[in-house]
């Protein structure tokens, strides 16, 4: 029989086990991501566990219940990252999982989310979901080392690539020792962009939880840090979840040797895949991924009673107004307010 509990901090090292024996597991599905949401946001993060009467676990679903103010909640899995949703043995202890999961937001007054990295059968089990696949992920298969990696990169991208160097800027790989340089990029980044900026405590949350599993990547003009990201690290993948760049430094190309390093990194230490992250197909971060060899794994985003989770594609003509505010308003009242915002914001 297939009993269901939420997980709690004696769980940890089972959870992750198990996270770590599937194929389909990604680092967002690692108990990690619950440690950050938690000690940053304070969210409240219900893990169910799916186990038999042994207590051998047979799946897992990751939840997080983000309760914006004046409006209603999202039981989501997961936010701020591109996908979450179960890891399971078999059908029947998906739909155990994902009943638990539709009780839970009734409880809550929530609308459940499930985004997830395959298409999955959720509509038999509930009729209610509907899906939405418009965003990508997008993949590269490495080499086993960086040298065999480069030989397969075009003329063109070798020497985007070479150009930074050229101009003397250095890729620094490190950990939680580069946070203050990230996020000195990461916020006036997403300020330019229009977009409210996660929190520092939120950048230092991830990175510590992750412990070895993350790593932060600078490229410094001198000792000016003008790009930078992170990765996470789970079973053969590293994923790039943050990327970021100093606009003015553009024709520098930072951002070339910042993913290069990232590359290399990966290939060198044995990873076979790099995910660089969601976006939207045609779109400019799109072809720029699409570049170094990357193909699109579409994402399959599942939400209840309505065709758009978290009202992702709702803004239409309003958005762009709203970044163009947004970037207009002086850096200090947007690294303040905008925090305060980006907690809320699921994508």
């Amino acid at each position: 029989m297939t009993t269901v509990k939420i997980a709690d901090s004696h769980d940890k090292r089972r959870w992750d086990d198990y996270v770590i024996s599937q194929a389909d597991a990604g680092p967002y599905h690692l108990f990690a991501w619950k440690e950050a949401v938690e000690s940053a946001y304070g969210h409240r993060a219900i893990y169910l566990i799916a186990q038999d009467n042994s207590g051998h676990v047979q799946g897992v679903l990751p939840l997080v219940l983000v309760r914006p103010p004046f409006l209603r909640a999202t039981l989501v899995s997961l936010p701020f990252c591109d996908y979450g949703g179960m890891l399971v043995e078999d059908d029947e202890v998906k739909d155990v999982l994902l009943q638990t999961a539709l009780e839970l937001s009734g409880k809550h007054k929530a609308q459940l989310e499930l985004r997830l990295k395959t298409p999955e059968t959720i509509a038999q089990s509930l009729p209610s979901l509907s899906a939405t696949s418009h965003k990508a992920r997008m993949v590269l298969d490495l080499s086993d080392n960086s040298e065999n990696l480069w030989d397969t990169f075009k003329s063109k991208l070798k020497s985007q690539i070479k150009r930074p160097q050229k101009d003397g800027l250095e890729f620094v790989l490190g950990s939680f020792d580069l946070v203050d340089d990230f996020y000195k990029v990461f916020s006036v980044n997403m300020r330019d962009l229009g977009s409210p900026v996660h929190s520092r405590t939120w950048i230092k949350a991830v990175v510590h939880s992750y412990a070895d599993k993350s790593h932060i990547g600078i490229v410094y003009a001198g000792k000016l840090p003008i790009a930078g990201g992170i990765i996470l690290e789970c079973n053969t993948t590293v994923s790039l979840p943050w990327a970021s760049a100093l606009s003015e430094y553009s024709r520098s190309s930072p951002n070339m040797l910042l993913y290069w390093g990232f590359l290399k990194y990966a290939s060198d230490t044995g990873f076979r895949h790099f995910d660089f992250g969601r976006s939207t197909p045609g779109e400019g971060t799109y072809r720029f991924k699409e570049q170094w060899g990357a193909l699109p794994v579409p994402l399959f985003w599942y939400g209840e009673g309505f065709s758009n989770p978290s009202g992702h594609n709702v803004a239409g003509k309003i958005r762009p107004i709203i970044e163009k505010t947004w970037a207009r308003i002086p850096q200090k009242v947007t690294d303040t307010i905008g925090p305060m915002v980006r907690r809320f914001i699921t994508l």
